[in-house]
């Protein structure tokens, strides 16, 4: 069976967080988040990583990547830009904004042919989780449309430092989702956690809900779906400036129509990650503390 391969969204910009955070240094050895993640999926016997990335950054990424990874993993680049669009729709001139992390997916379709998961660059997830992906990766029949997804406790994934974004997943009793509801301006507050709705009104999440922290997945067949649902959003939404194509739409509508089934793989880690520059210095403790009790090594390649 051909080893898993990991698919990290680093095309990002970053707005709220300033600078290109996907390379941000919070290691002692001048590690960044993404090494982390690398190390864990190597650990968890992933054989490829993928990077989606835009053409303005490659020179700064190529670099600081460089030749750490030769002889550990196999590894590939692939860009997402605002042209990349299926044949025959013609892009907008007038959209500057990235169409999403379901588009940022499609621009490896050409590069994955087994079993994949997905992570965005600047979100630590833990060892376990990438464990546990592997593992039902094992049971993931490559030919089929069914997928997966790691879910987290609200609690484990909140910034001090400001508000943040999550998507709320409902399971039935076999932990296969229901669906993923995205859920805006999710604080931590003195007397709980909070989201605002469509109406700007504070309503209390438990904070053990379970939330979709973009750690999916996929068999191969997902790119043909995604590109046809893709395809229709484009069609929809062409003079739509800021709609964007997330994952949880693609995977939400395959439910709905009966397509596949999507396993919940629940994880009790801690995640951490730089929404804000002021999140960097837990970050740093973080890792720090890990080191310390031998999780990982000073220096990772």
């Amino acid at each position: 069976m051909n080893k898993p391969t990991l698919l990290i969204l680093a095309a990002g910009i970053g707005s709220r967080y300033g600078g290109l955070k996907q390379l941000d240094k919070v290691g002692p050895g001048g590690e960044a988040i993404i090494d982390y993640s690398i190390y864990d999926a190597i650990q968890a016997g992933f054989g490829k990583v993928v990077f989606v990335i835009r053409k303005s950054i490659e020179t700064d990424f190529r670099e600081f990547i460089g030749n750490k990874l030769d002889g550990k993993i196999e590894v590939a680049y692939v860009f997402q830009e605002l042209d990349k669009l299926p044949e025959g729709i013609t892009p907008n001139p007038d959209r500057q904004k990235p169409y999403g992390t379901g588009h940022a997916i499609l621009m490896a379709a050409d590069v994955i042919k087994e079993n994949f998961a997905v992570i965005n660059a600047d979100d630590f997830y833990g060892r376990e989780a990438y464990e546990t992906i592997a593992k039902y990766f094992g049971e993931l029949d490559p030919n089929a449309n069914d997928n997966c997804m790691v879910g987290y406790n609200l609690k484990n994934t909140l910034s001090d430092n400001g508000y943040v974004s999550r998507g709320q997943c409902s399971s039935d009793e076999n932990a296969y989702l229901i669906d993923v509801v995205e859920r805006t301006h999710i604080e931590k507050k003195a007397d709980g956690i909070f989201f605002k709705n469509e109406e700007k009104e504070q309503i209390k999440l438990d904070e053990n809900t379970l939330v979709s922290m973009n750690f999916w997945g996929f068999t191969p067949q997902f790119f043909g779906q995604l590109n046809t649902r893709f395809t229709k959003f484009i069609q929809k939404n062409k003079d739509q400036l800021k709609a964007e194509f997330y994952i949880p739409t693609a995977v939400n509508e395959m439910i709905e129509e009966g397509i596949a089934k999507t396993k919940v793989l629940e994880s009790d880690a801690a995640w951490f990650g730089v929404t804000y520059q002021e999140d960097r210095p837990v970050v740093v403790e973080s890792i720090r503390d890990l080191i310390k009790a031998g999780k990982y090594p000073e220096r990772l390649f």
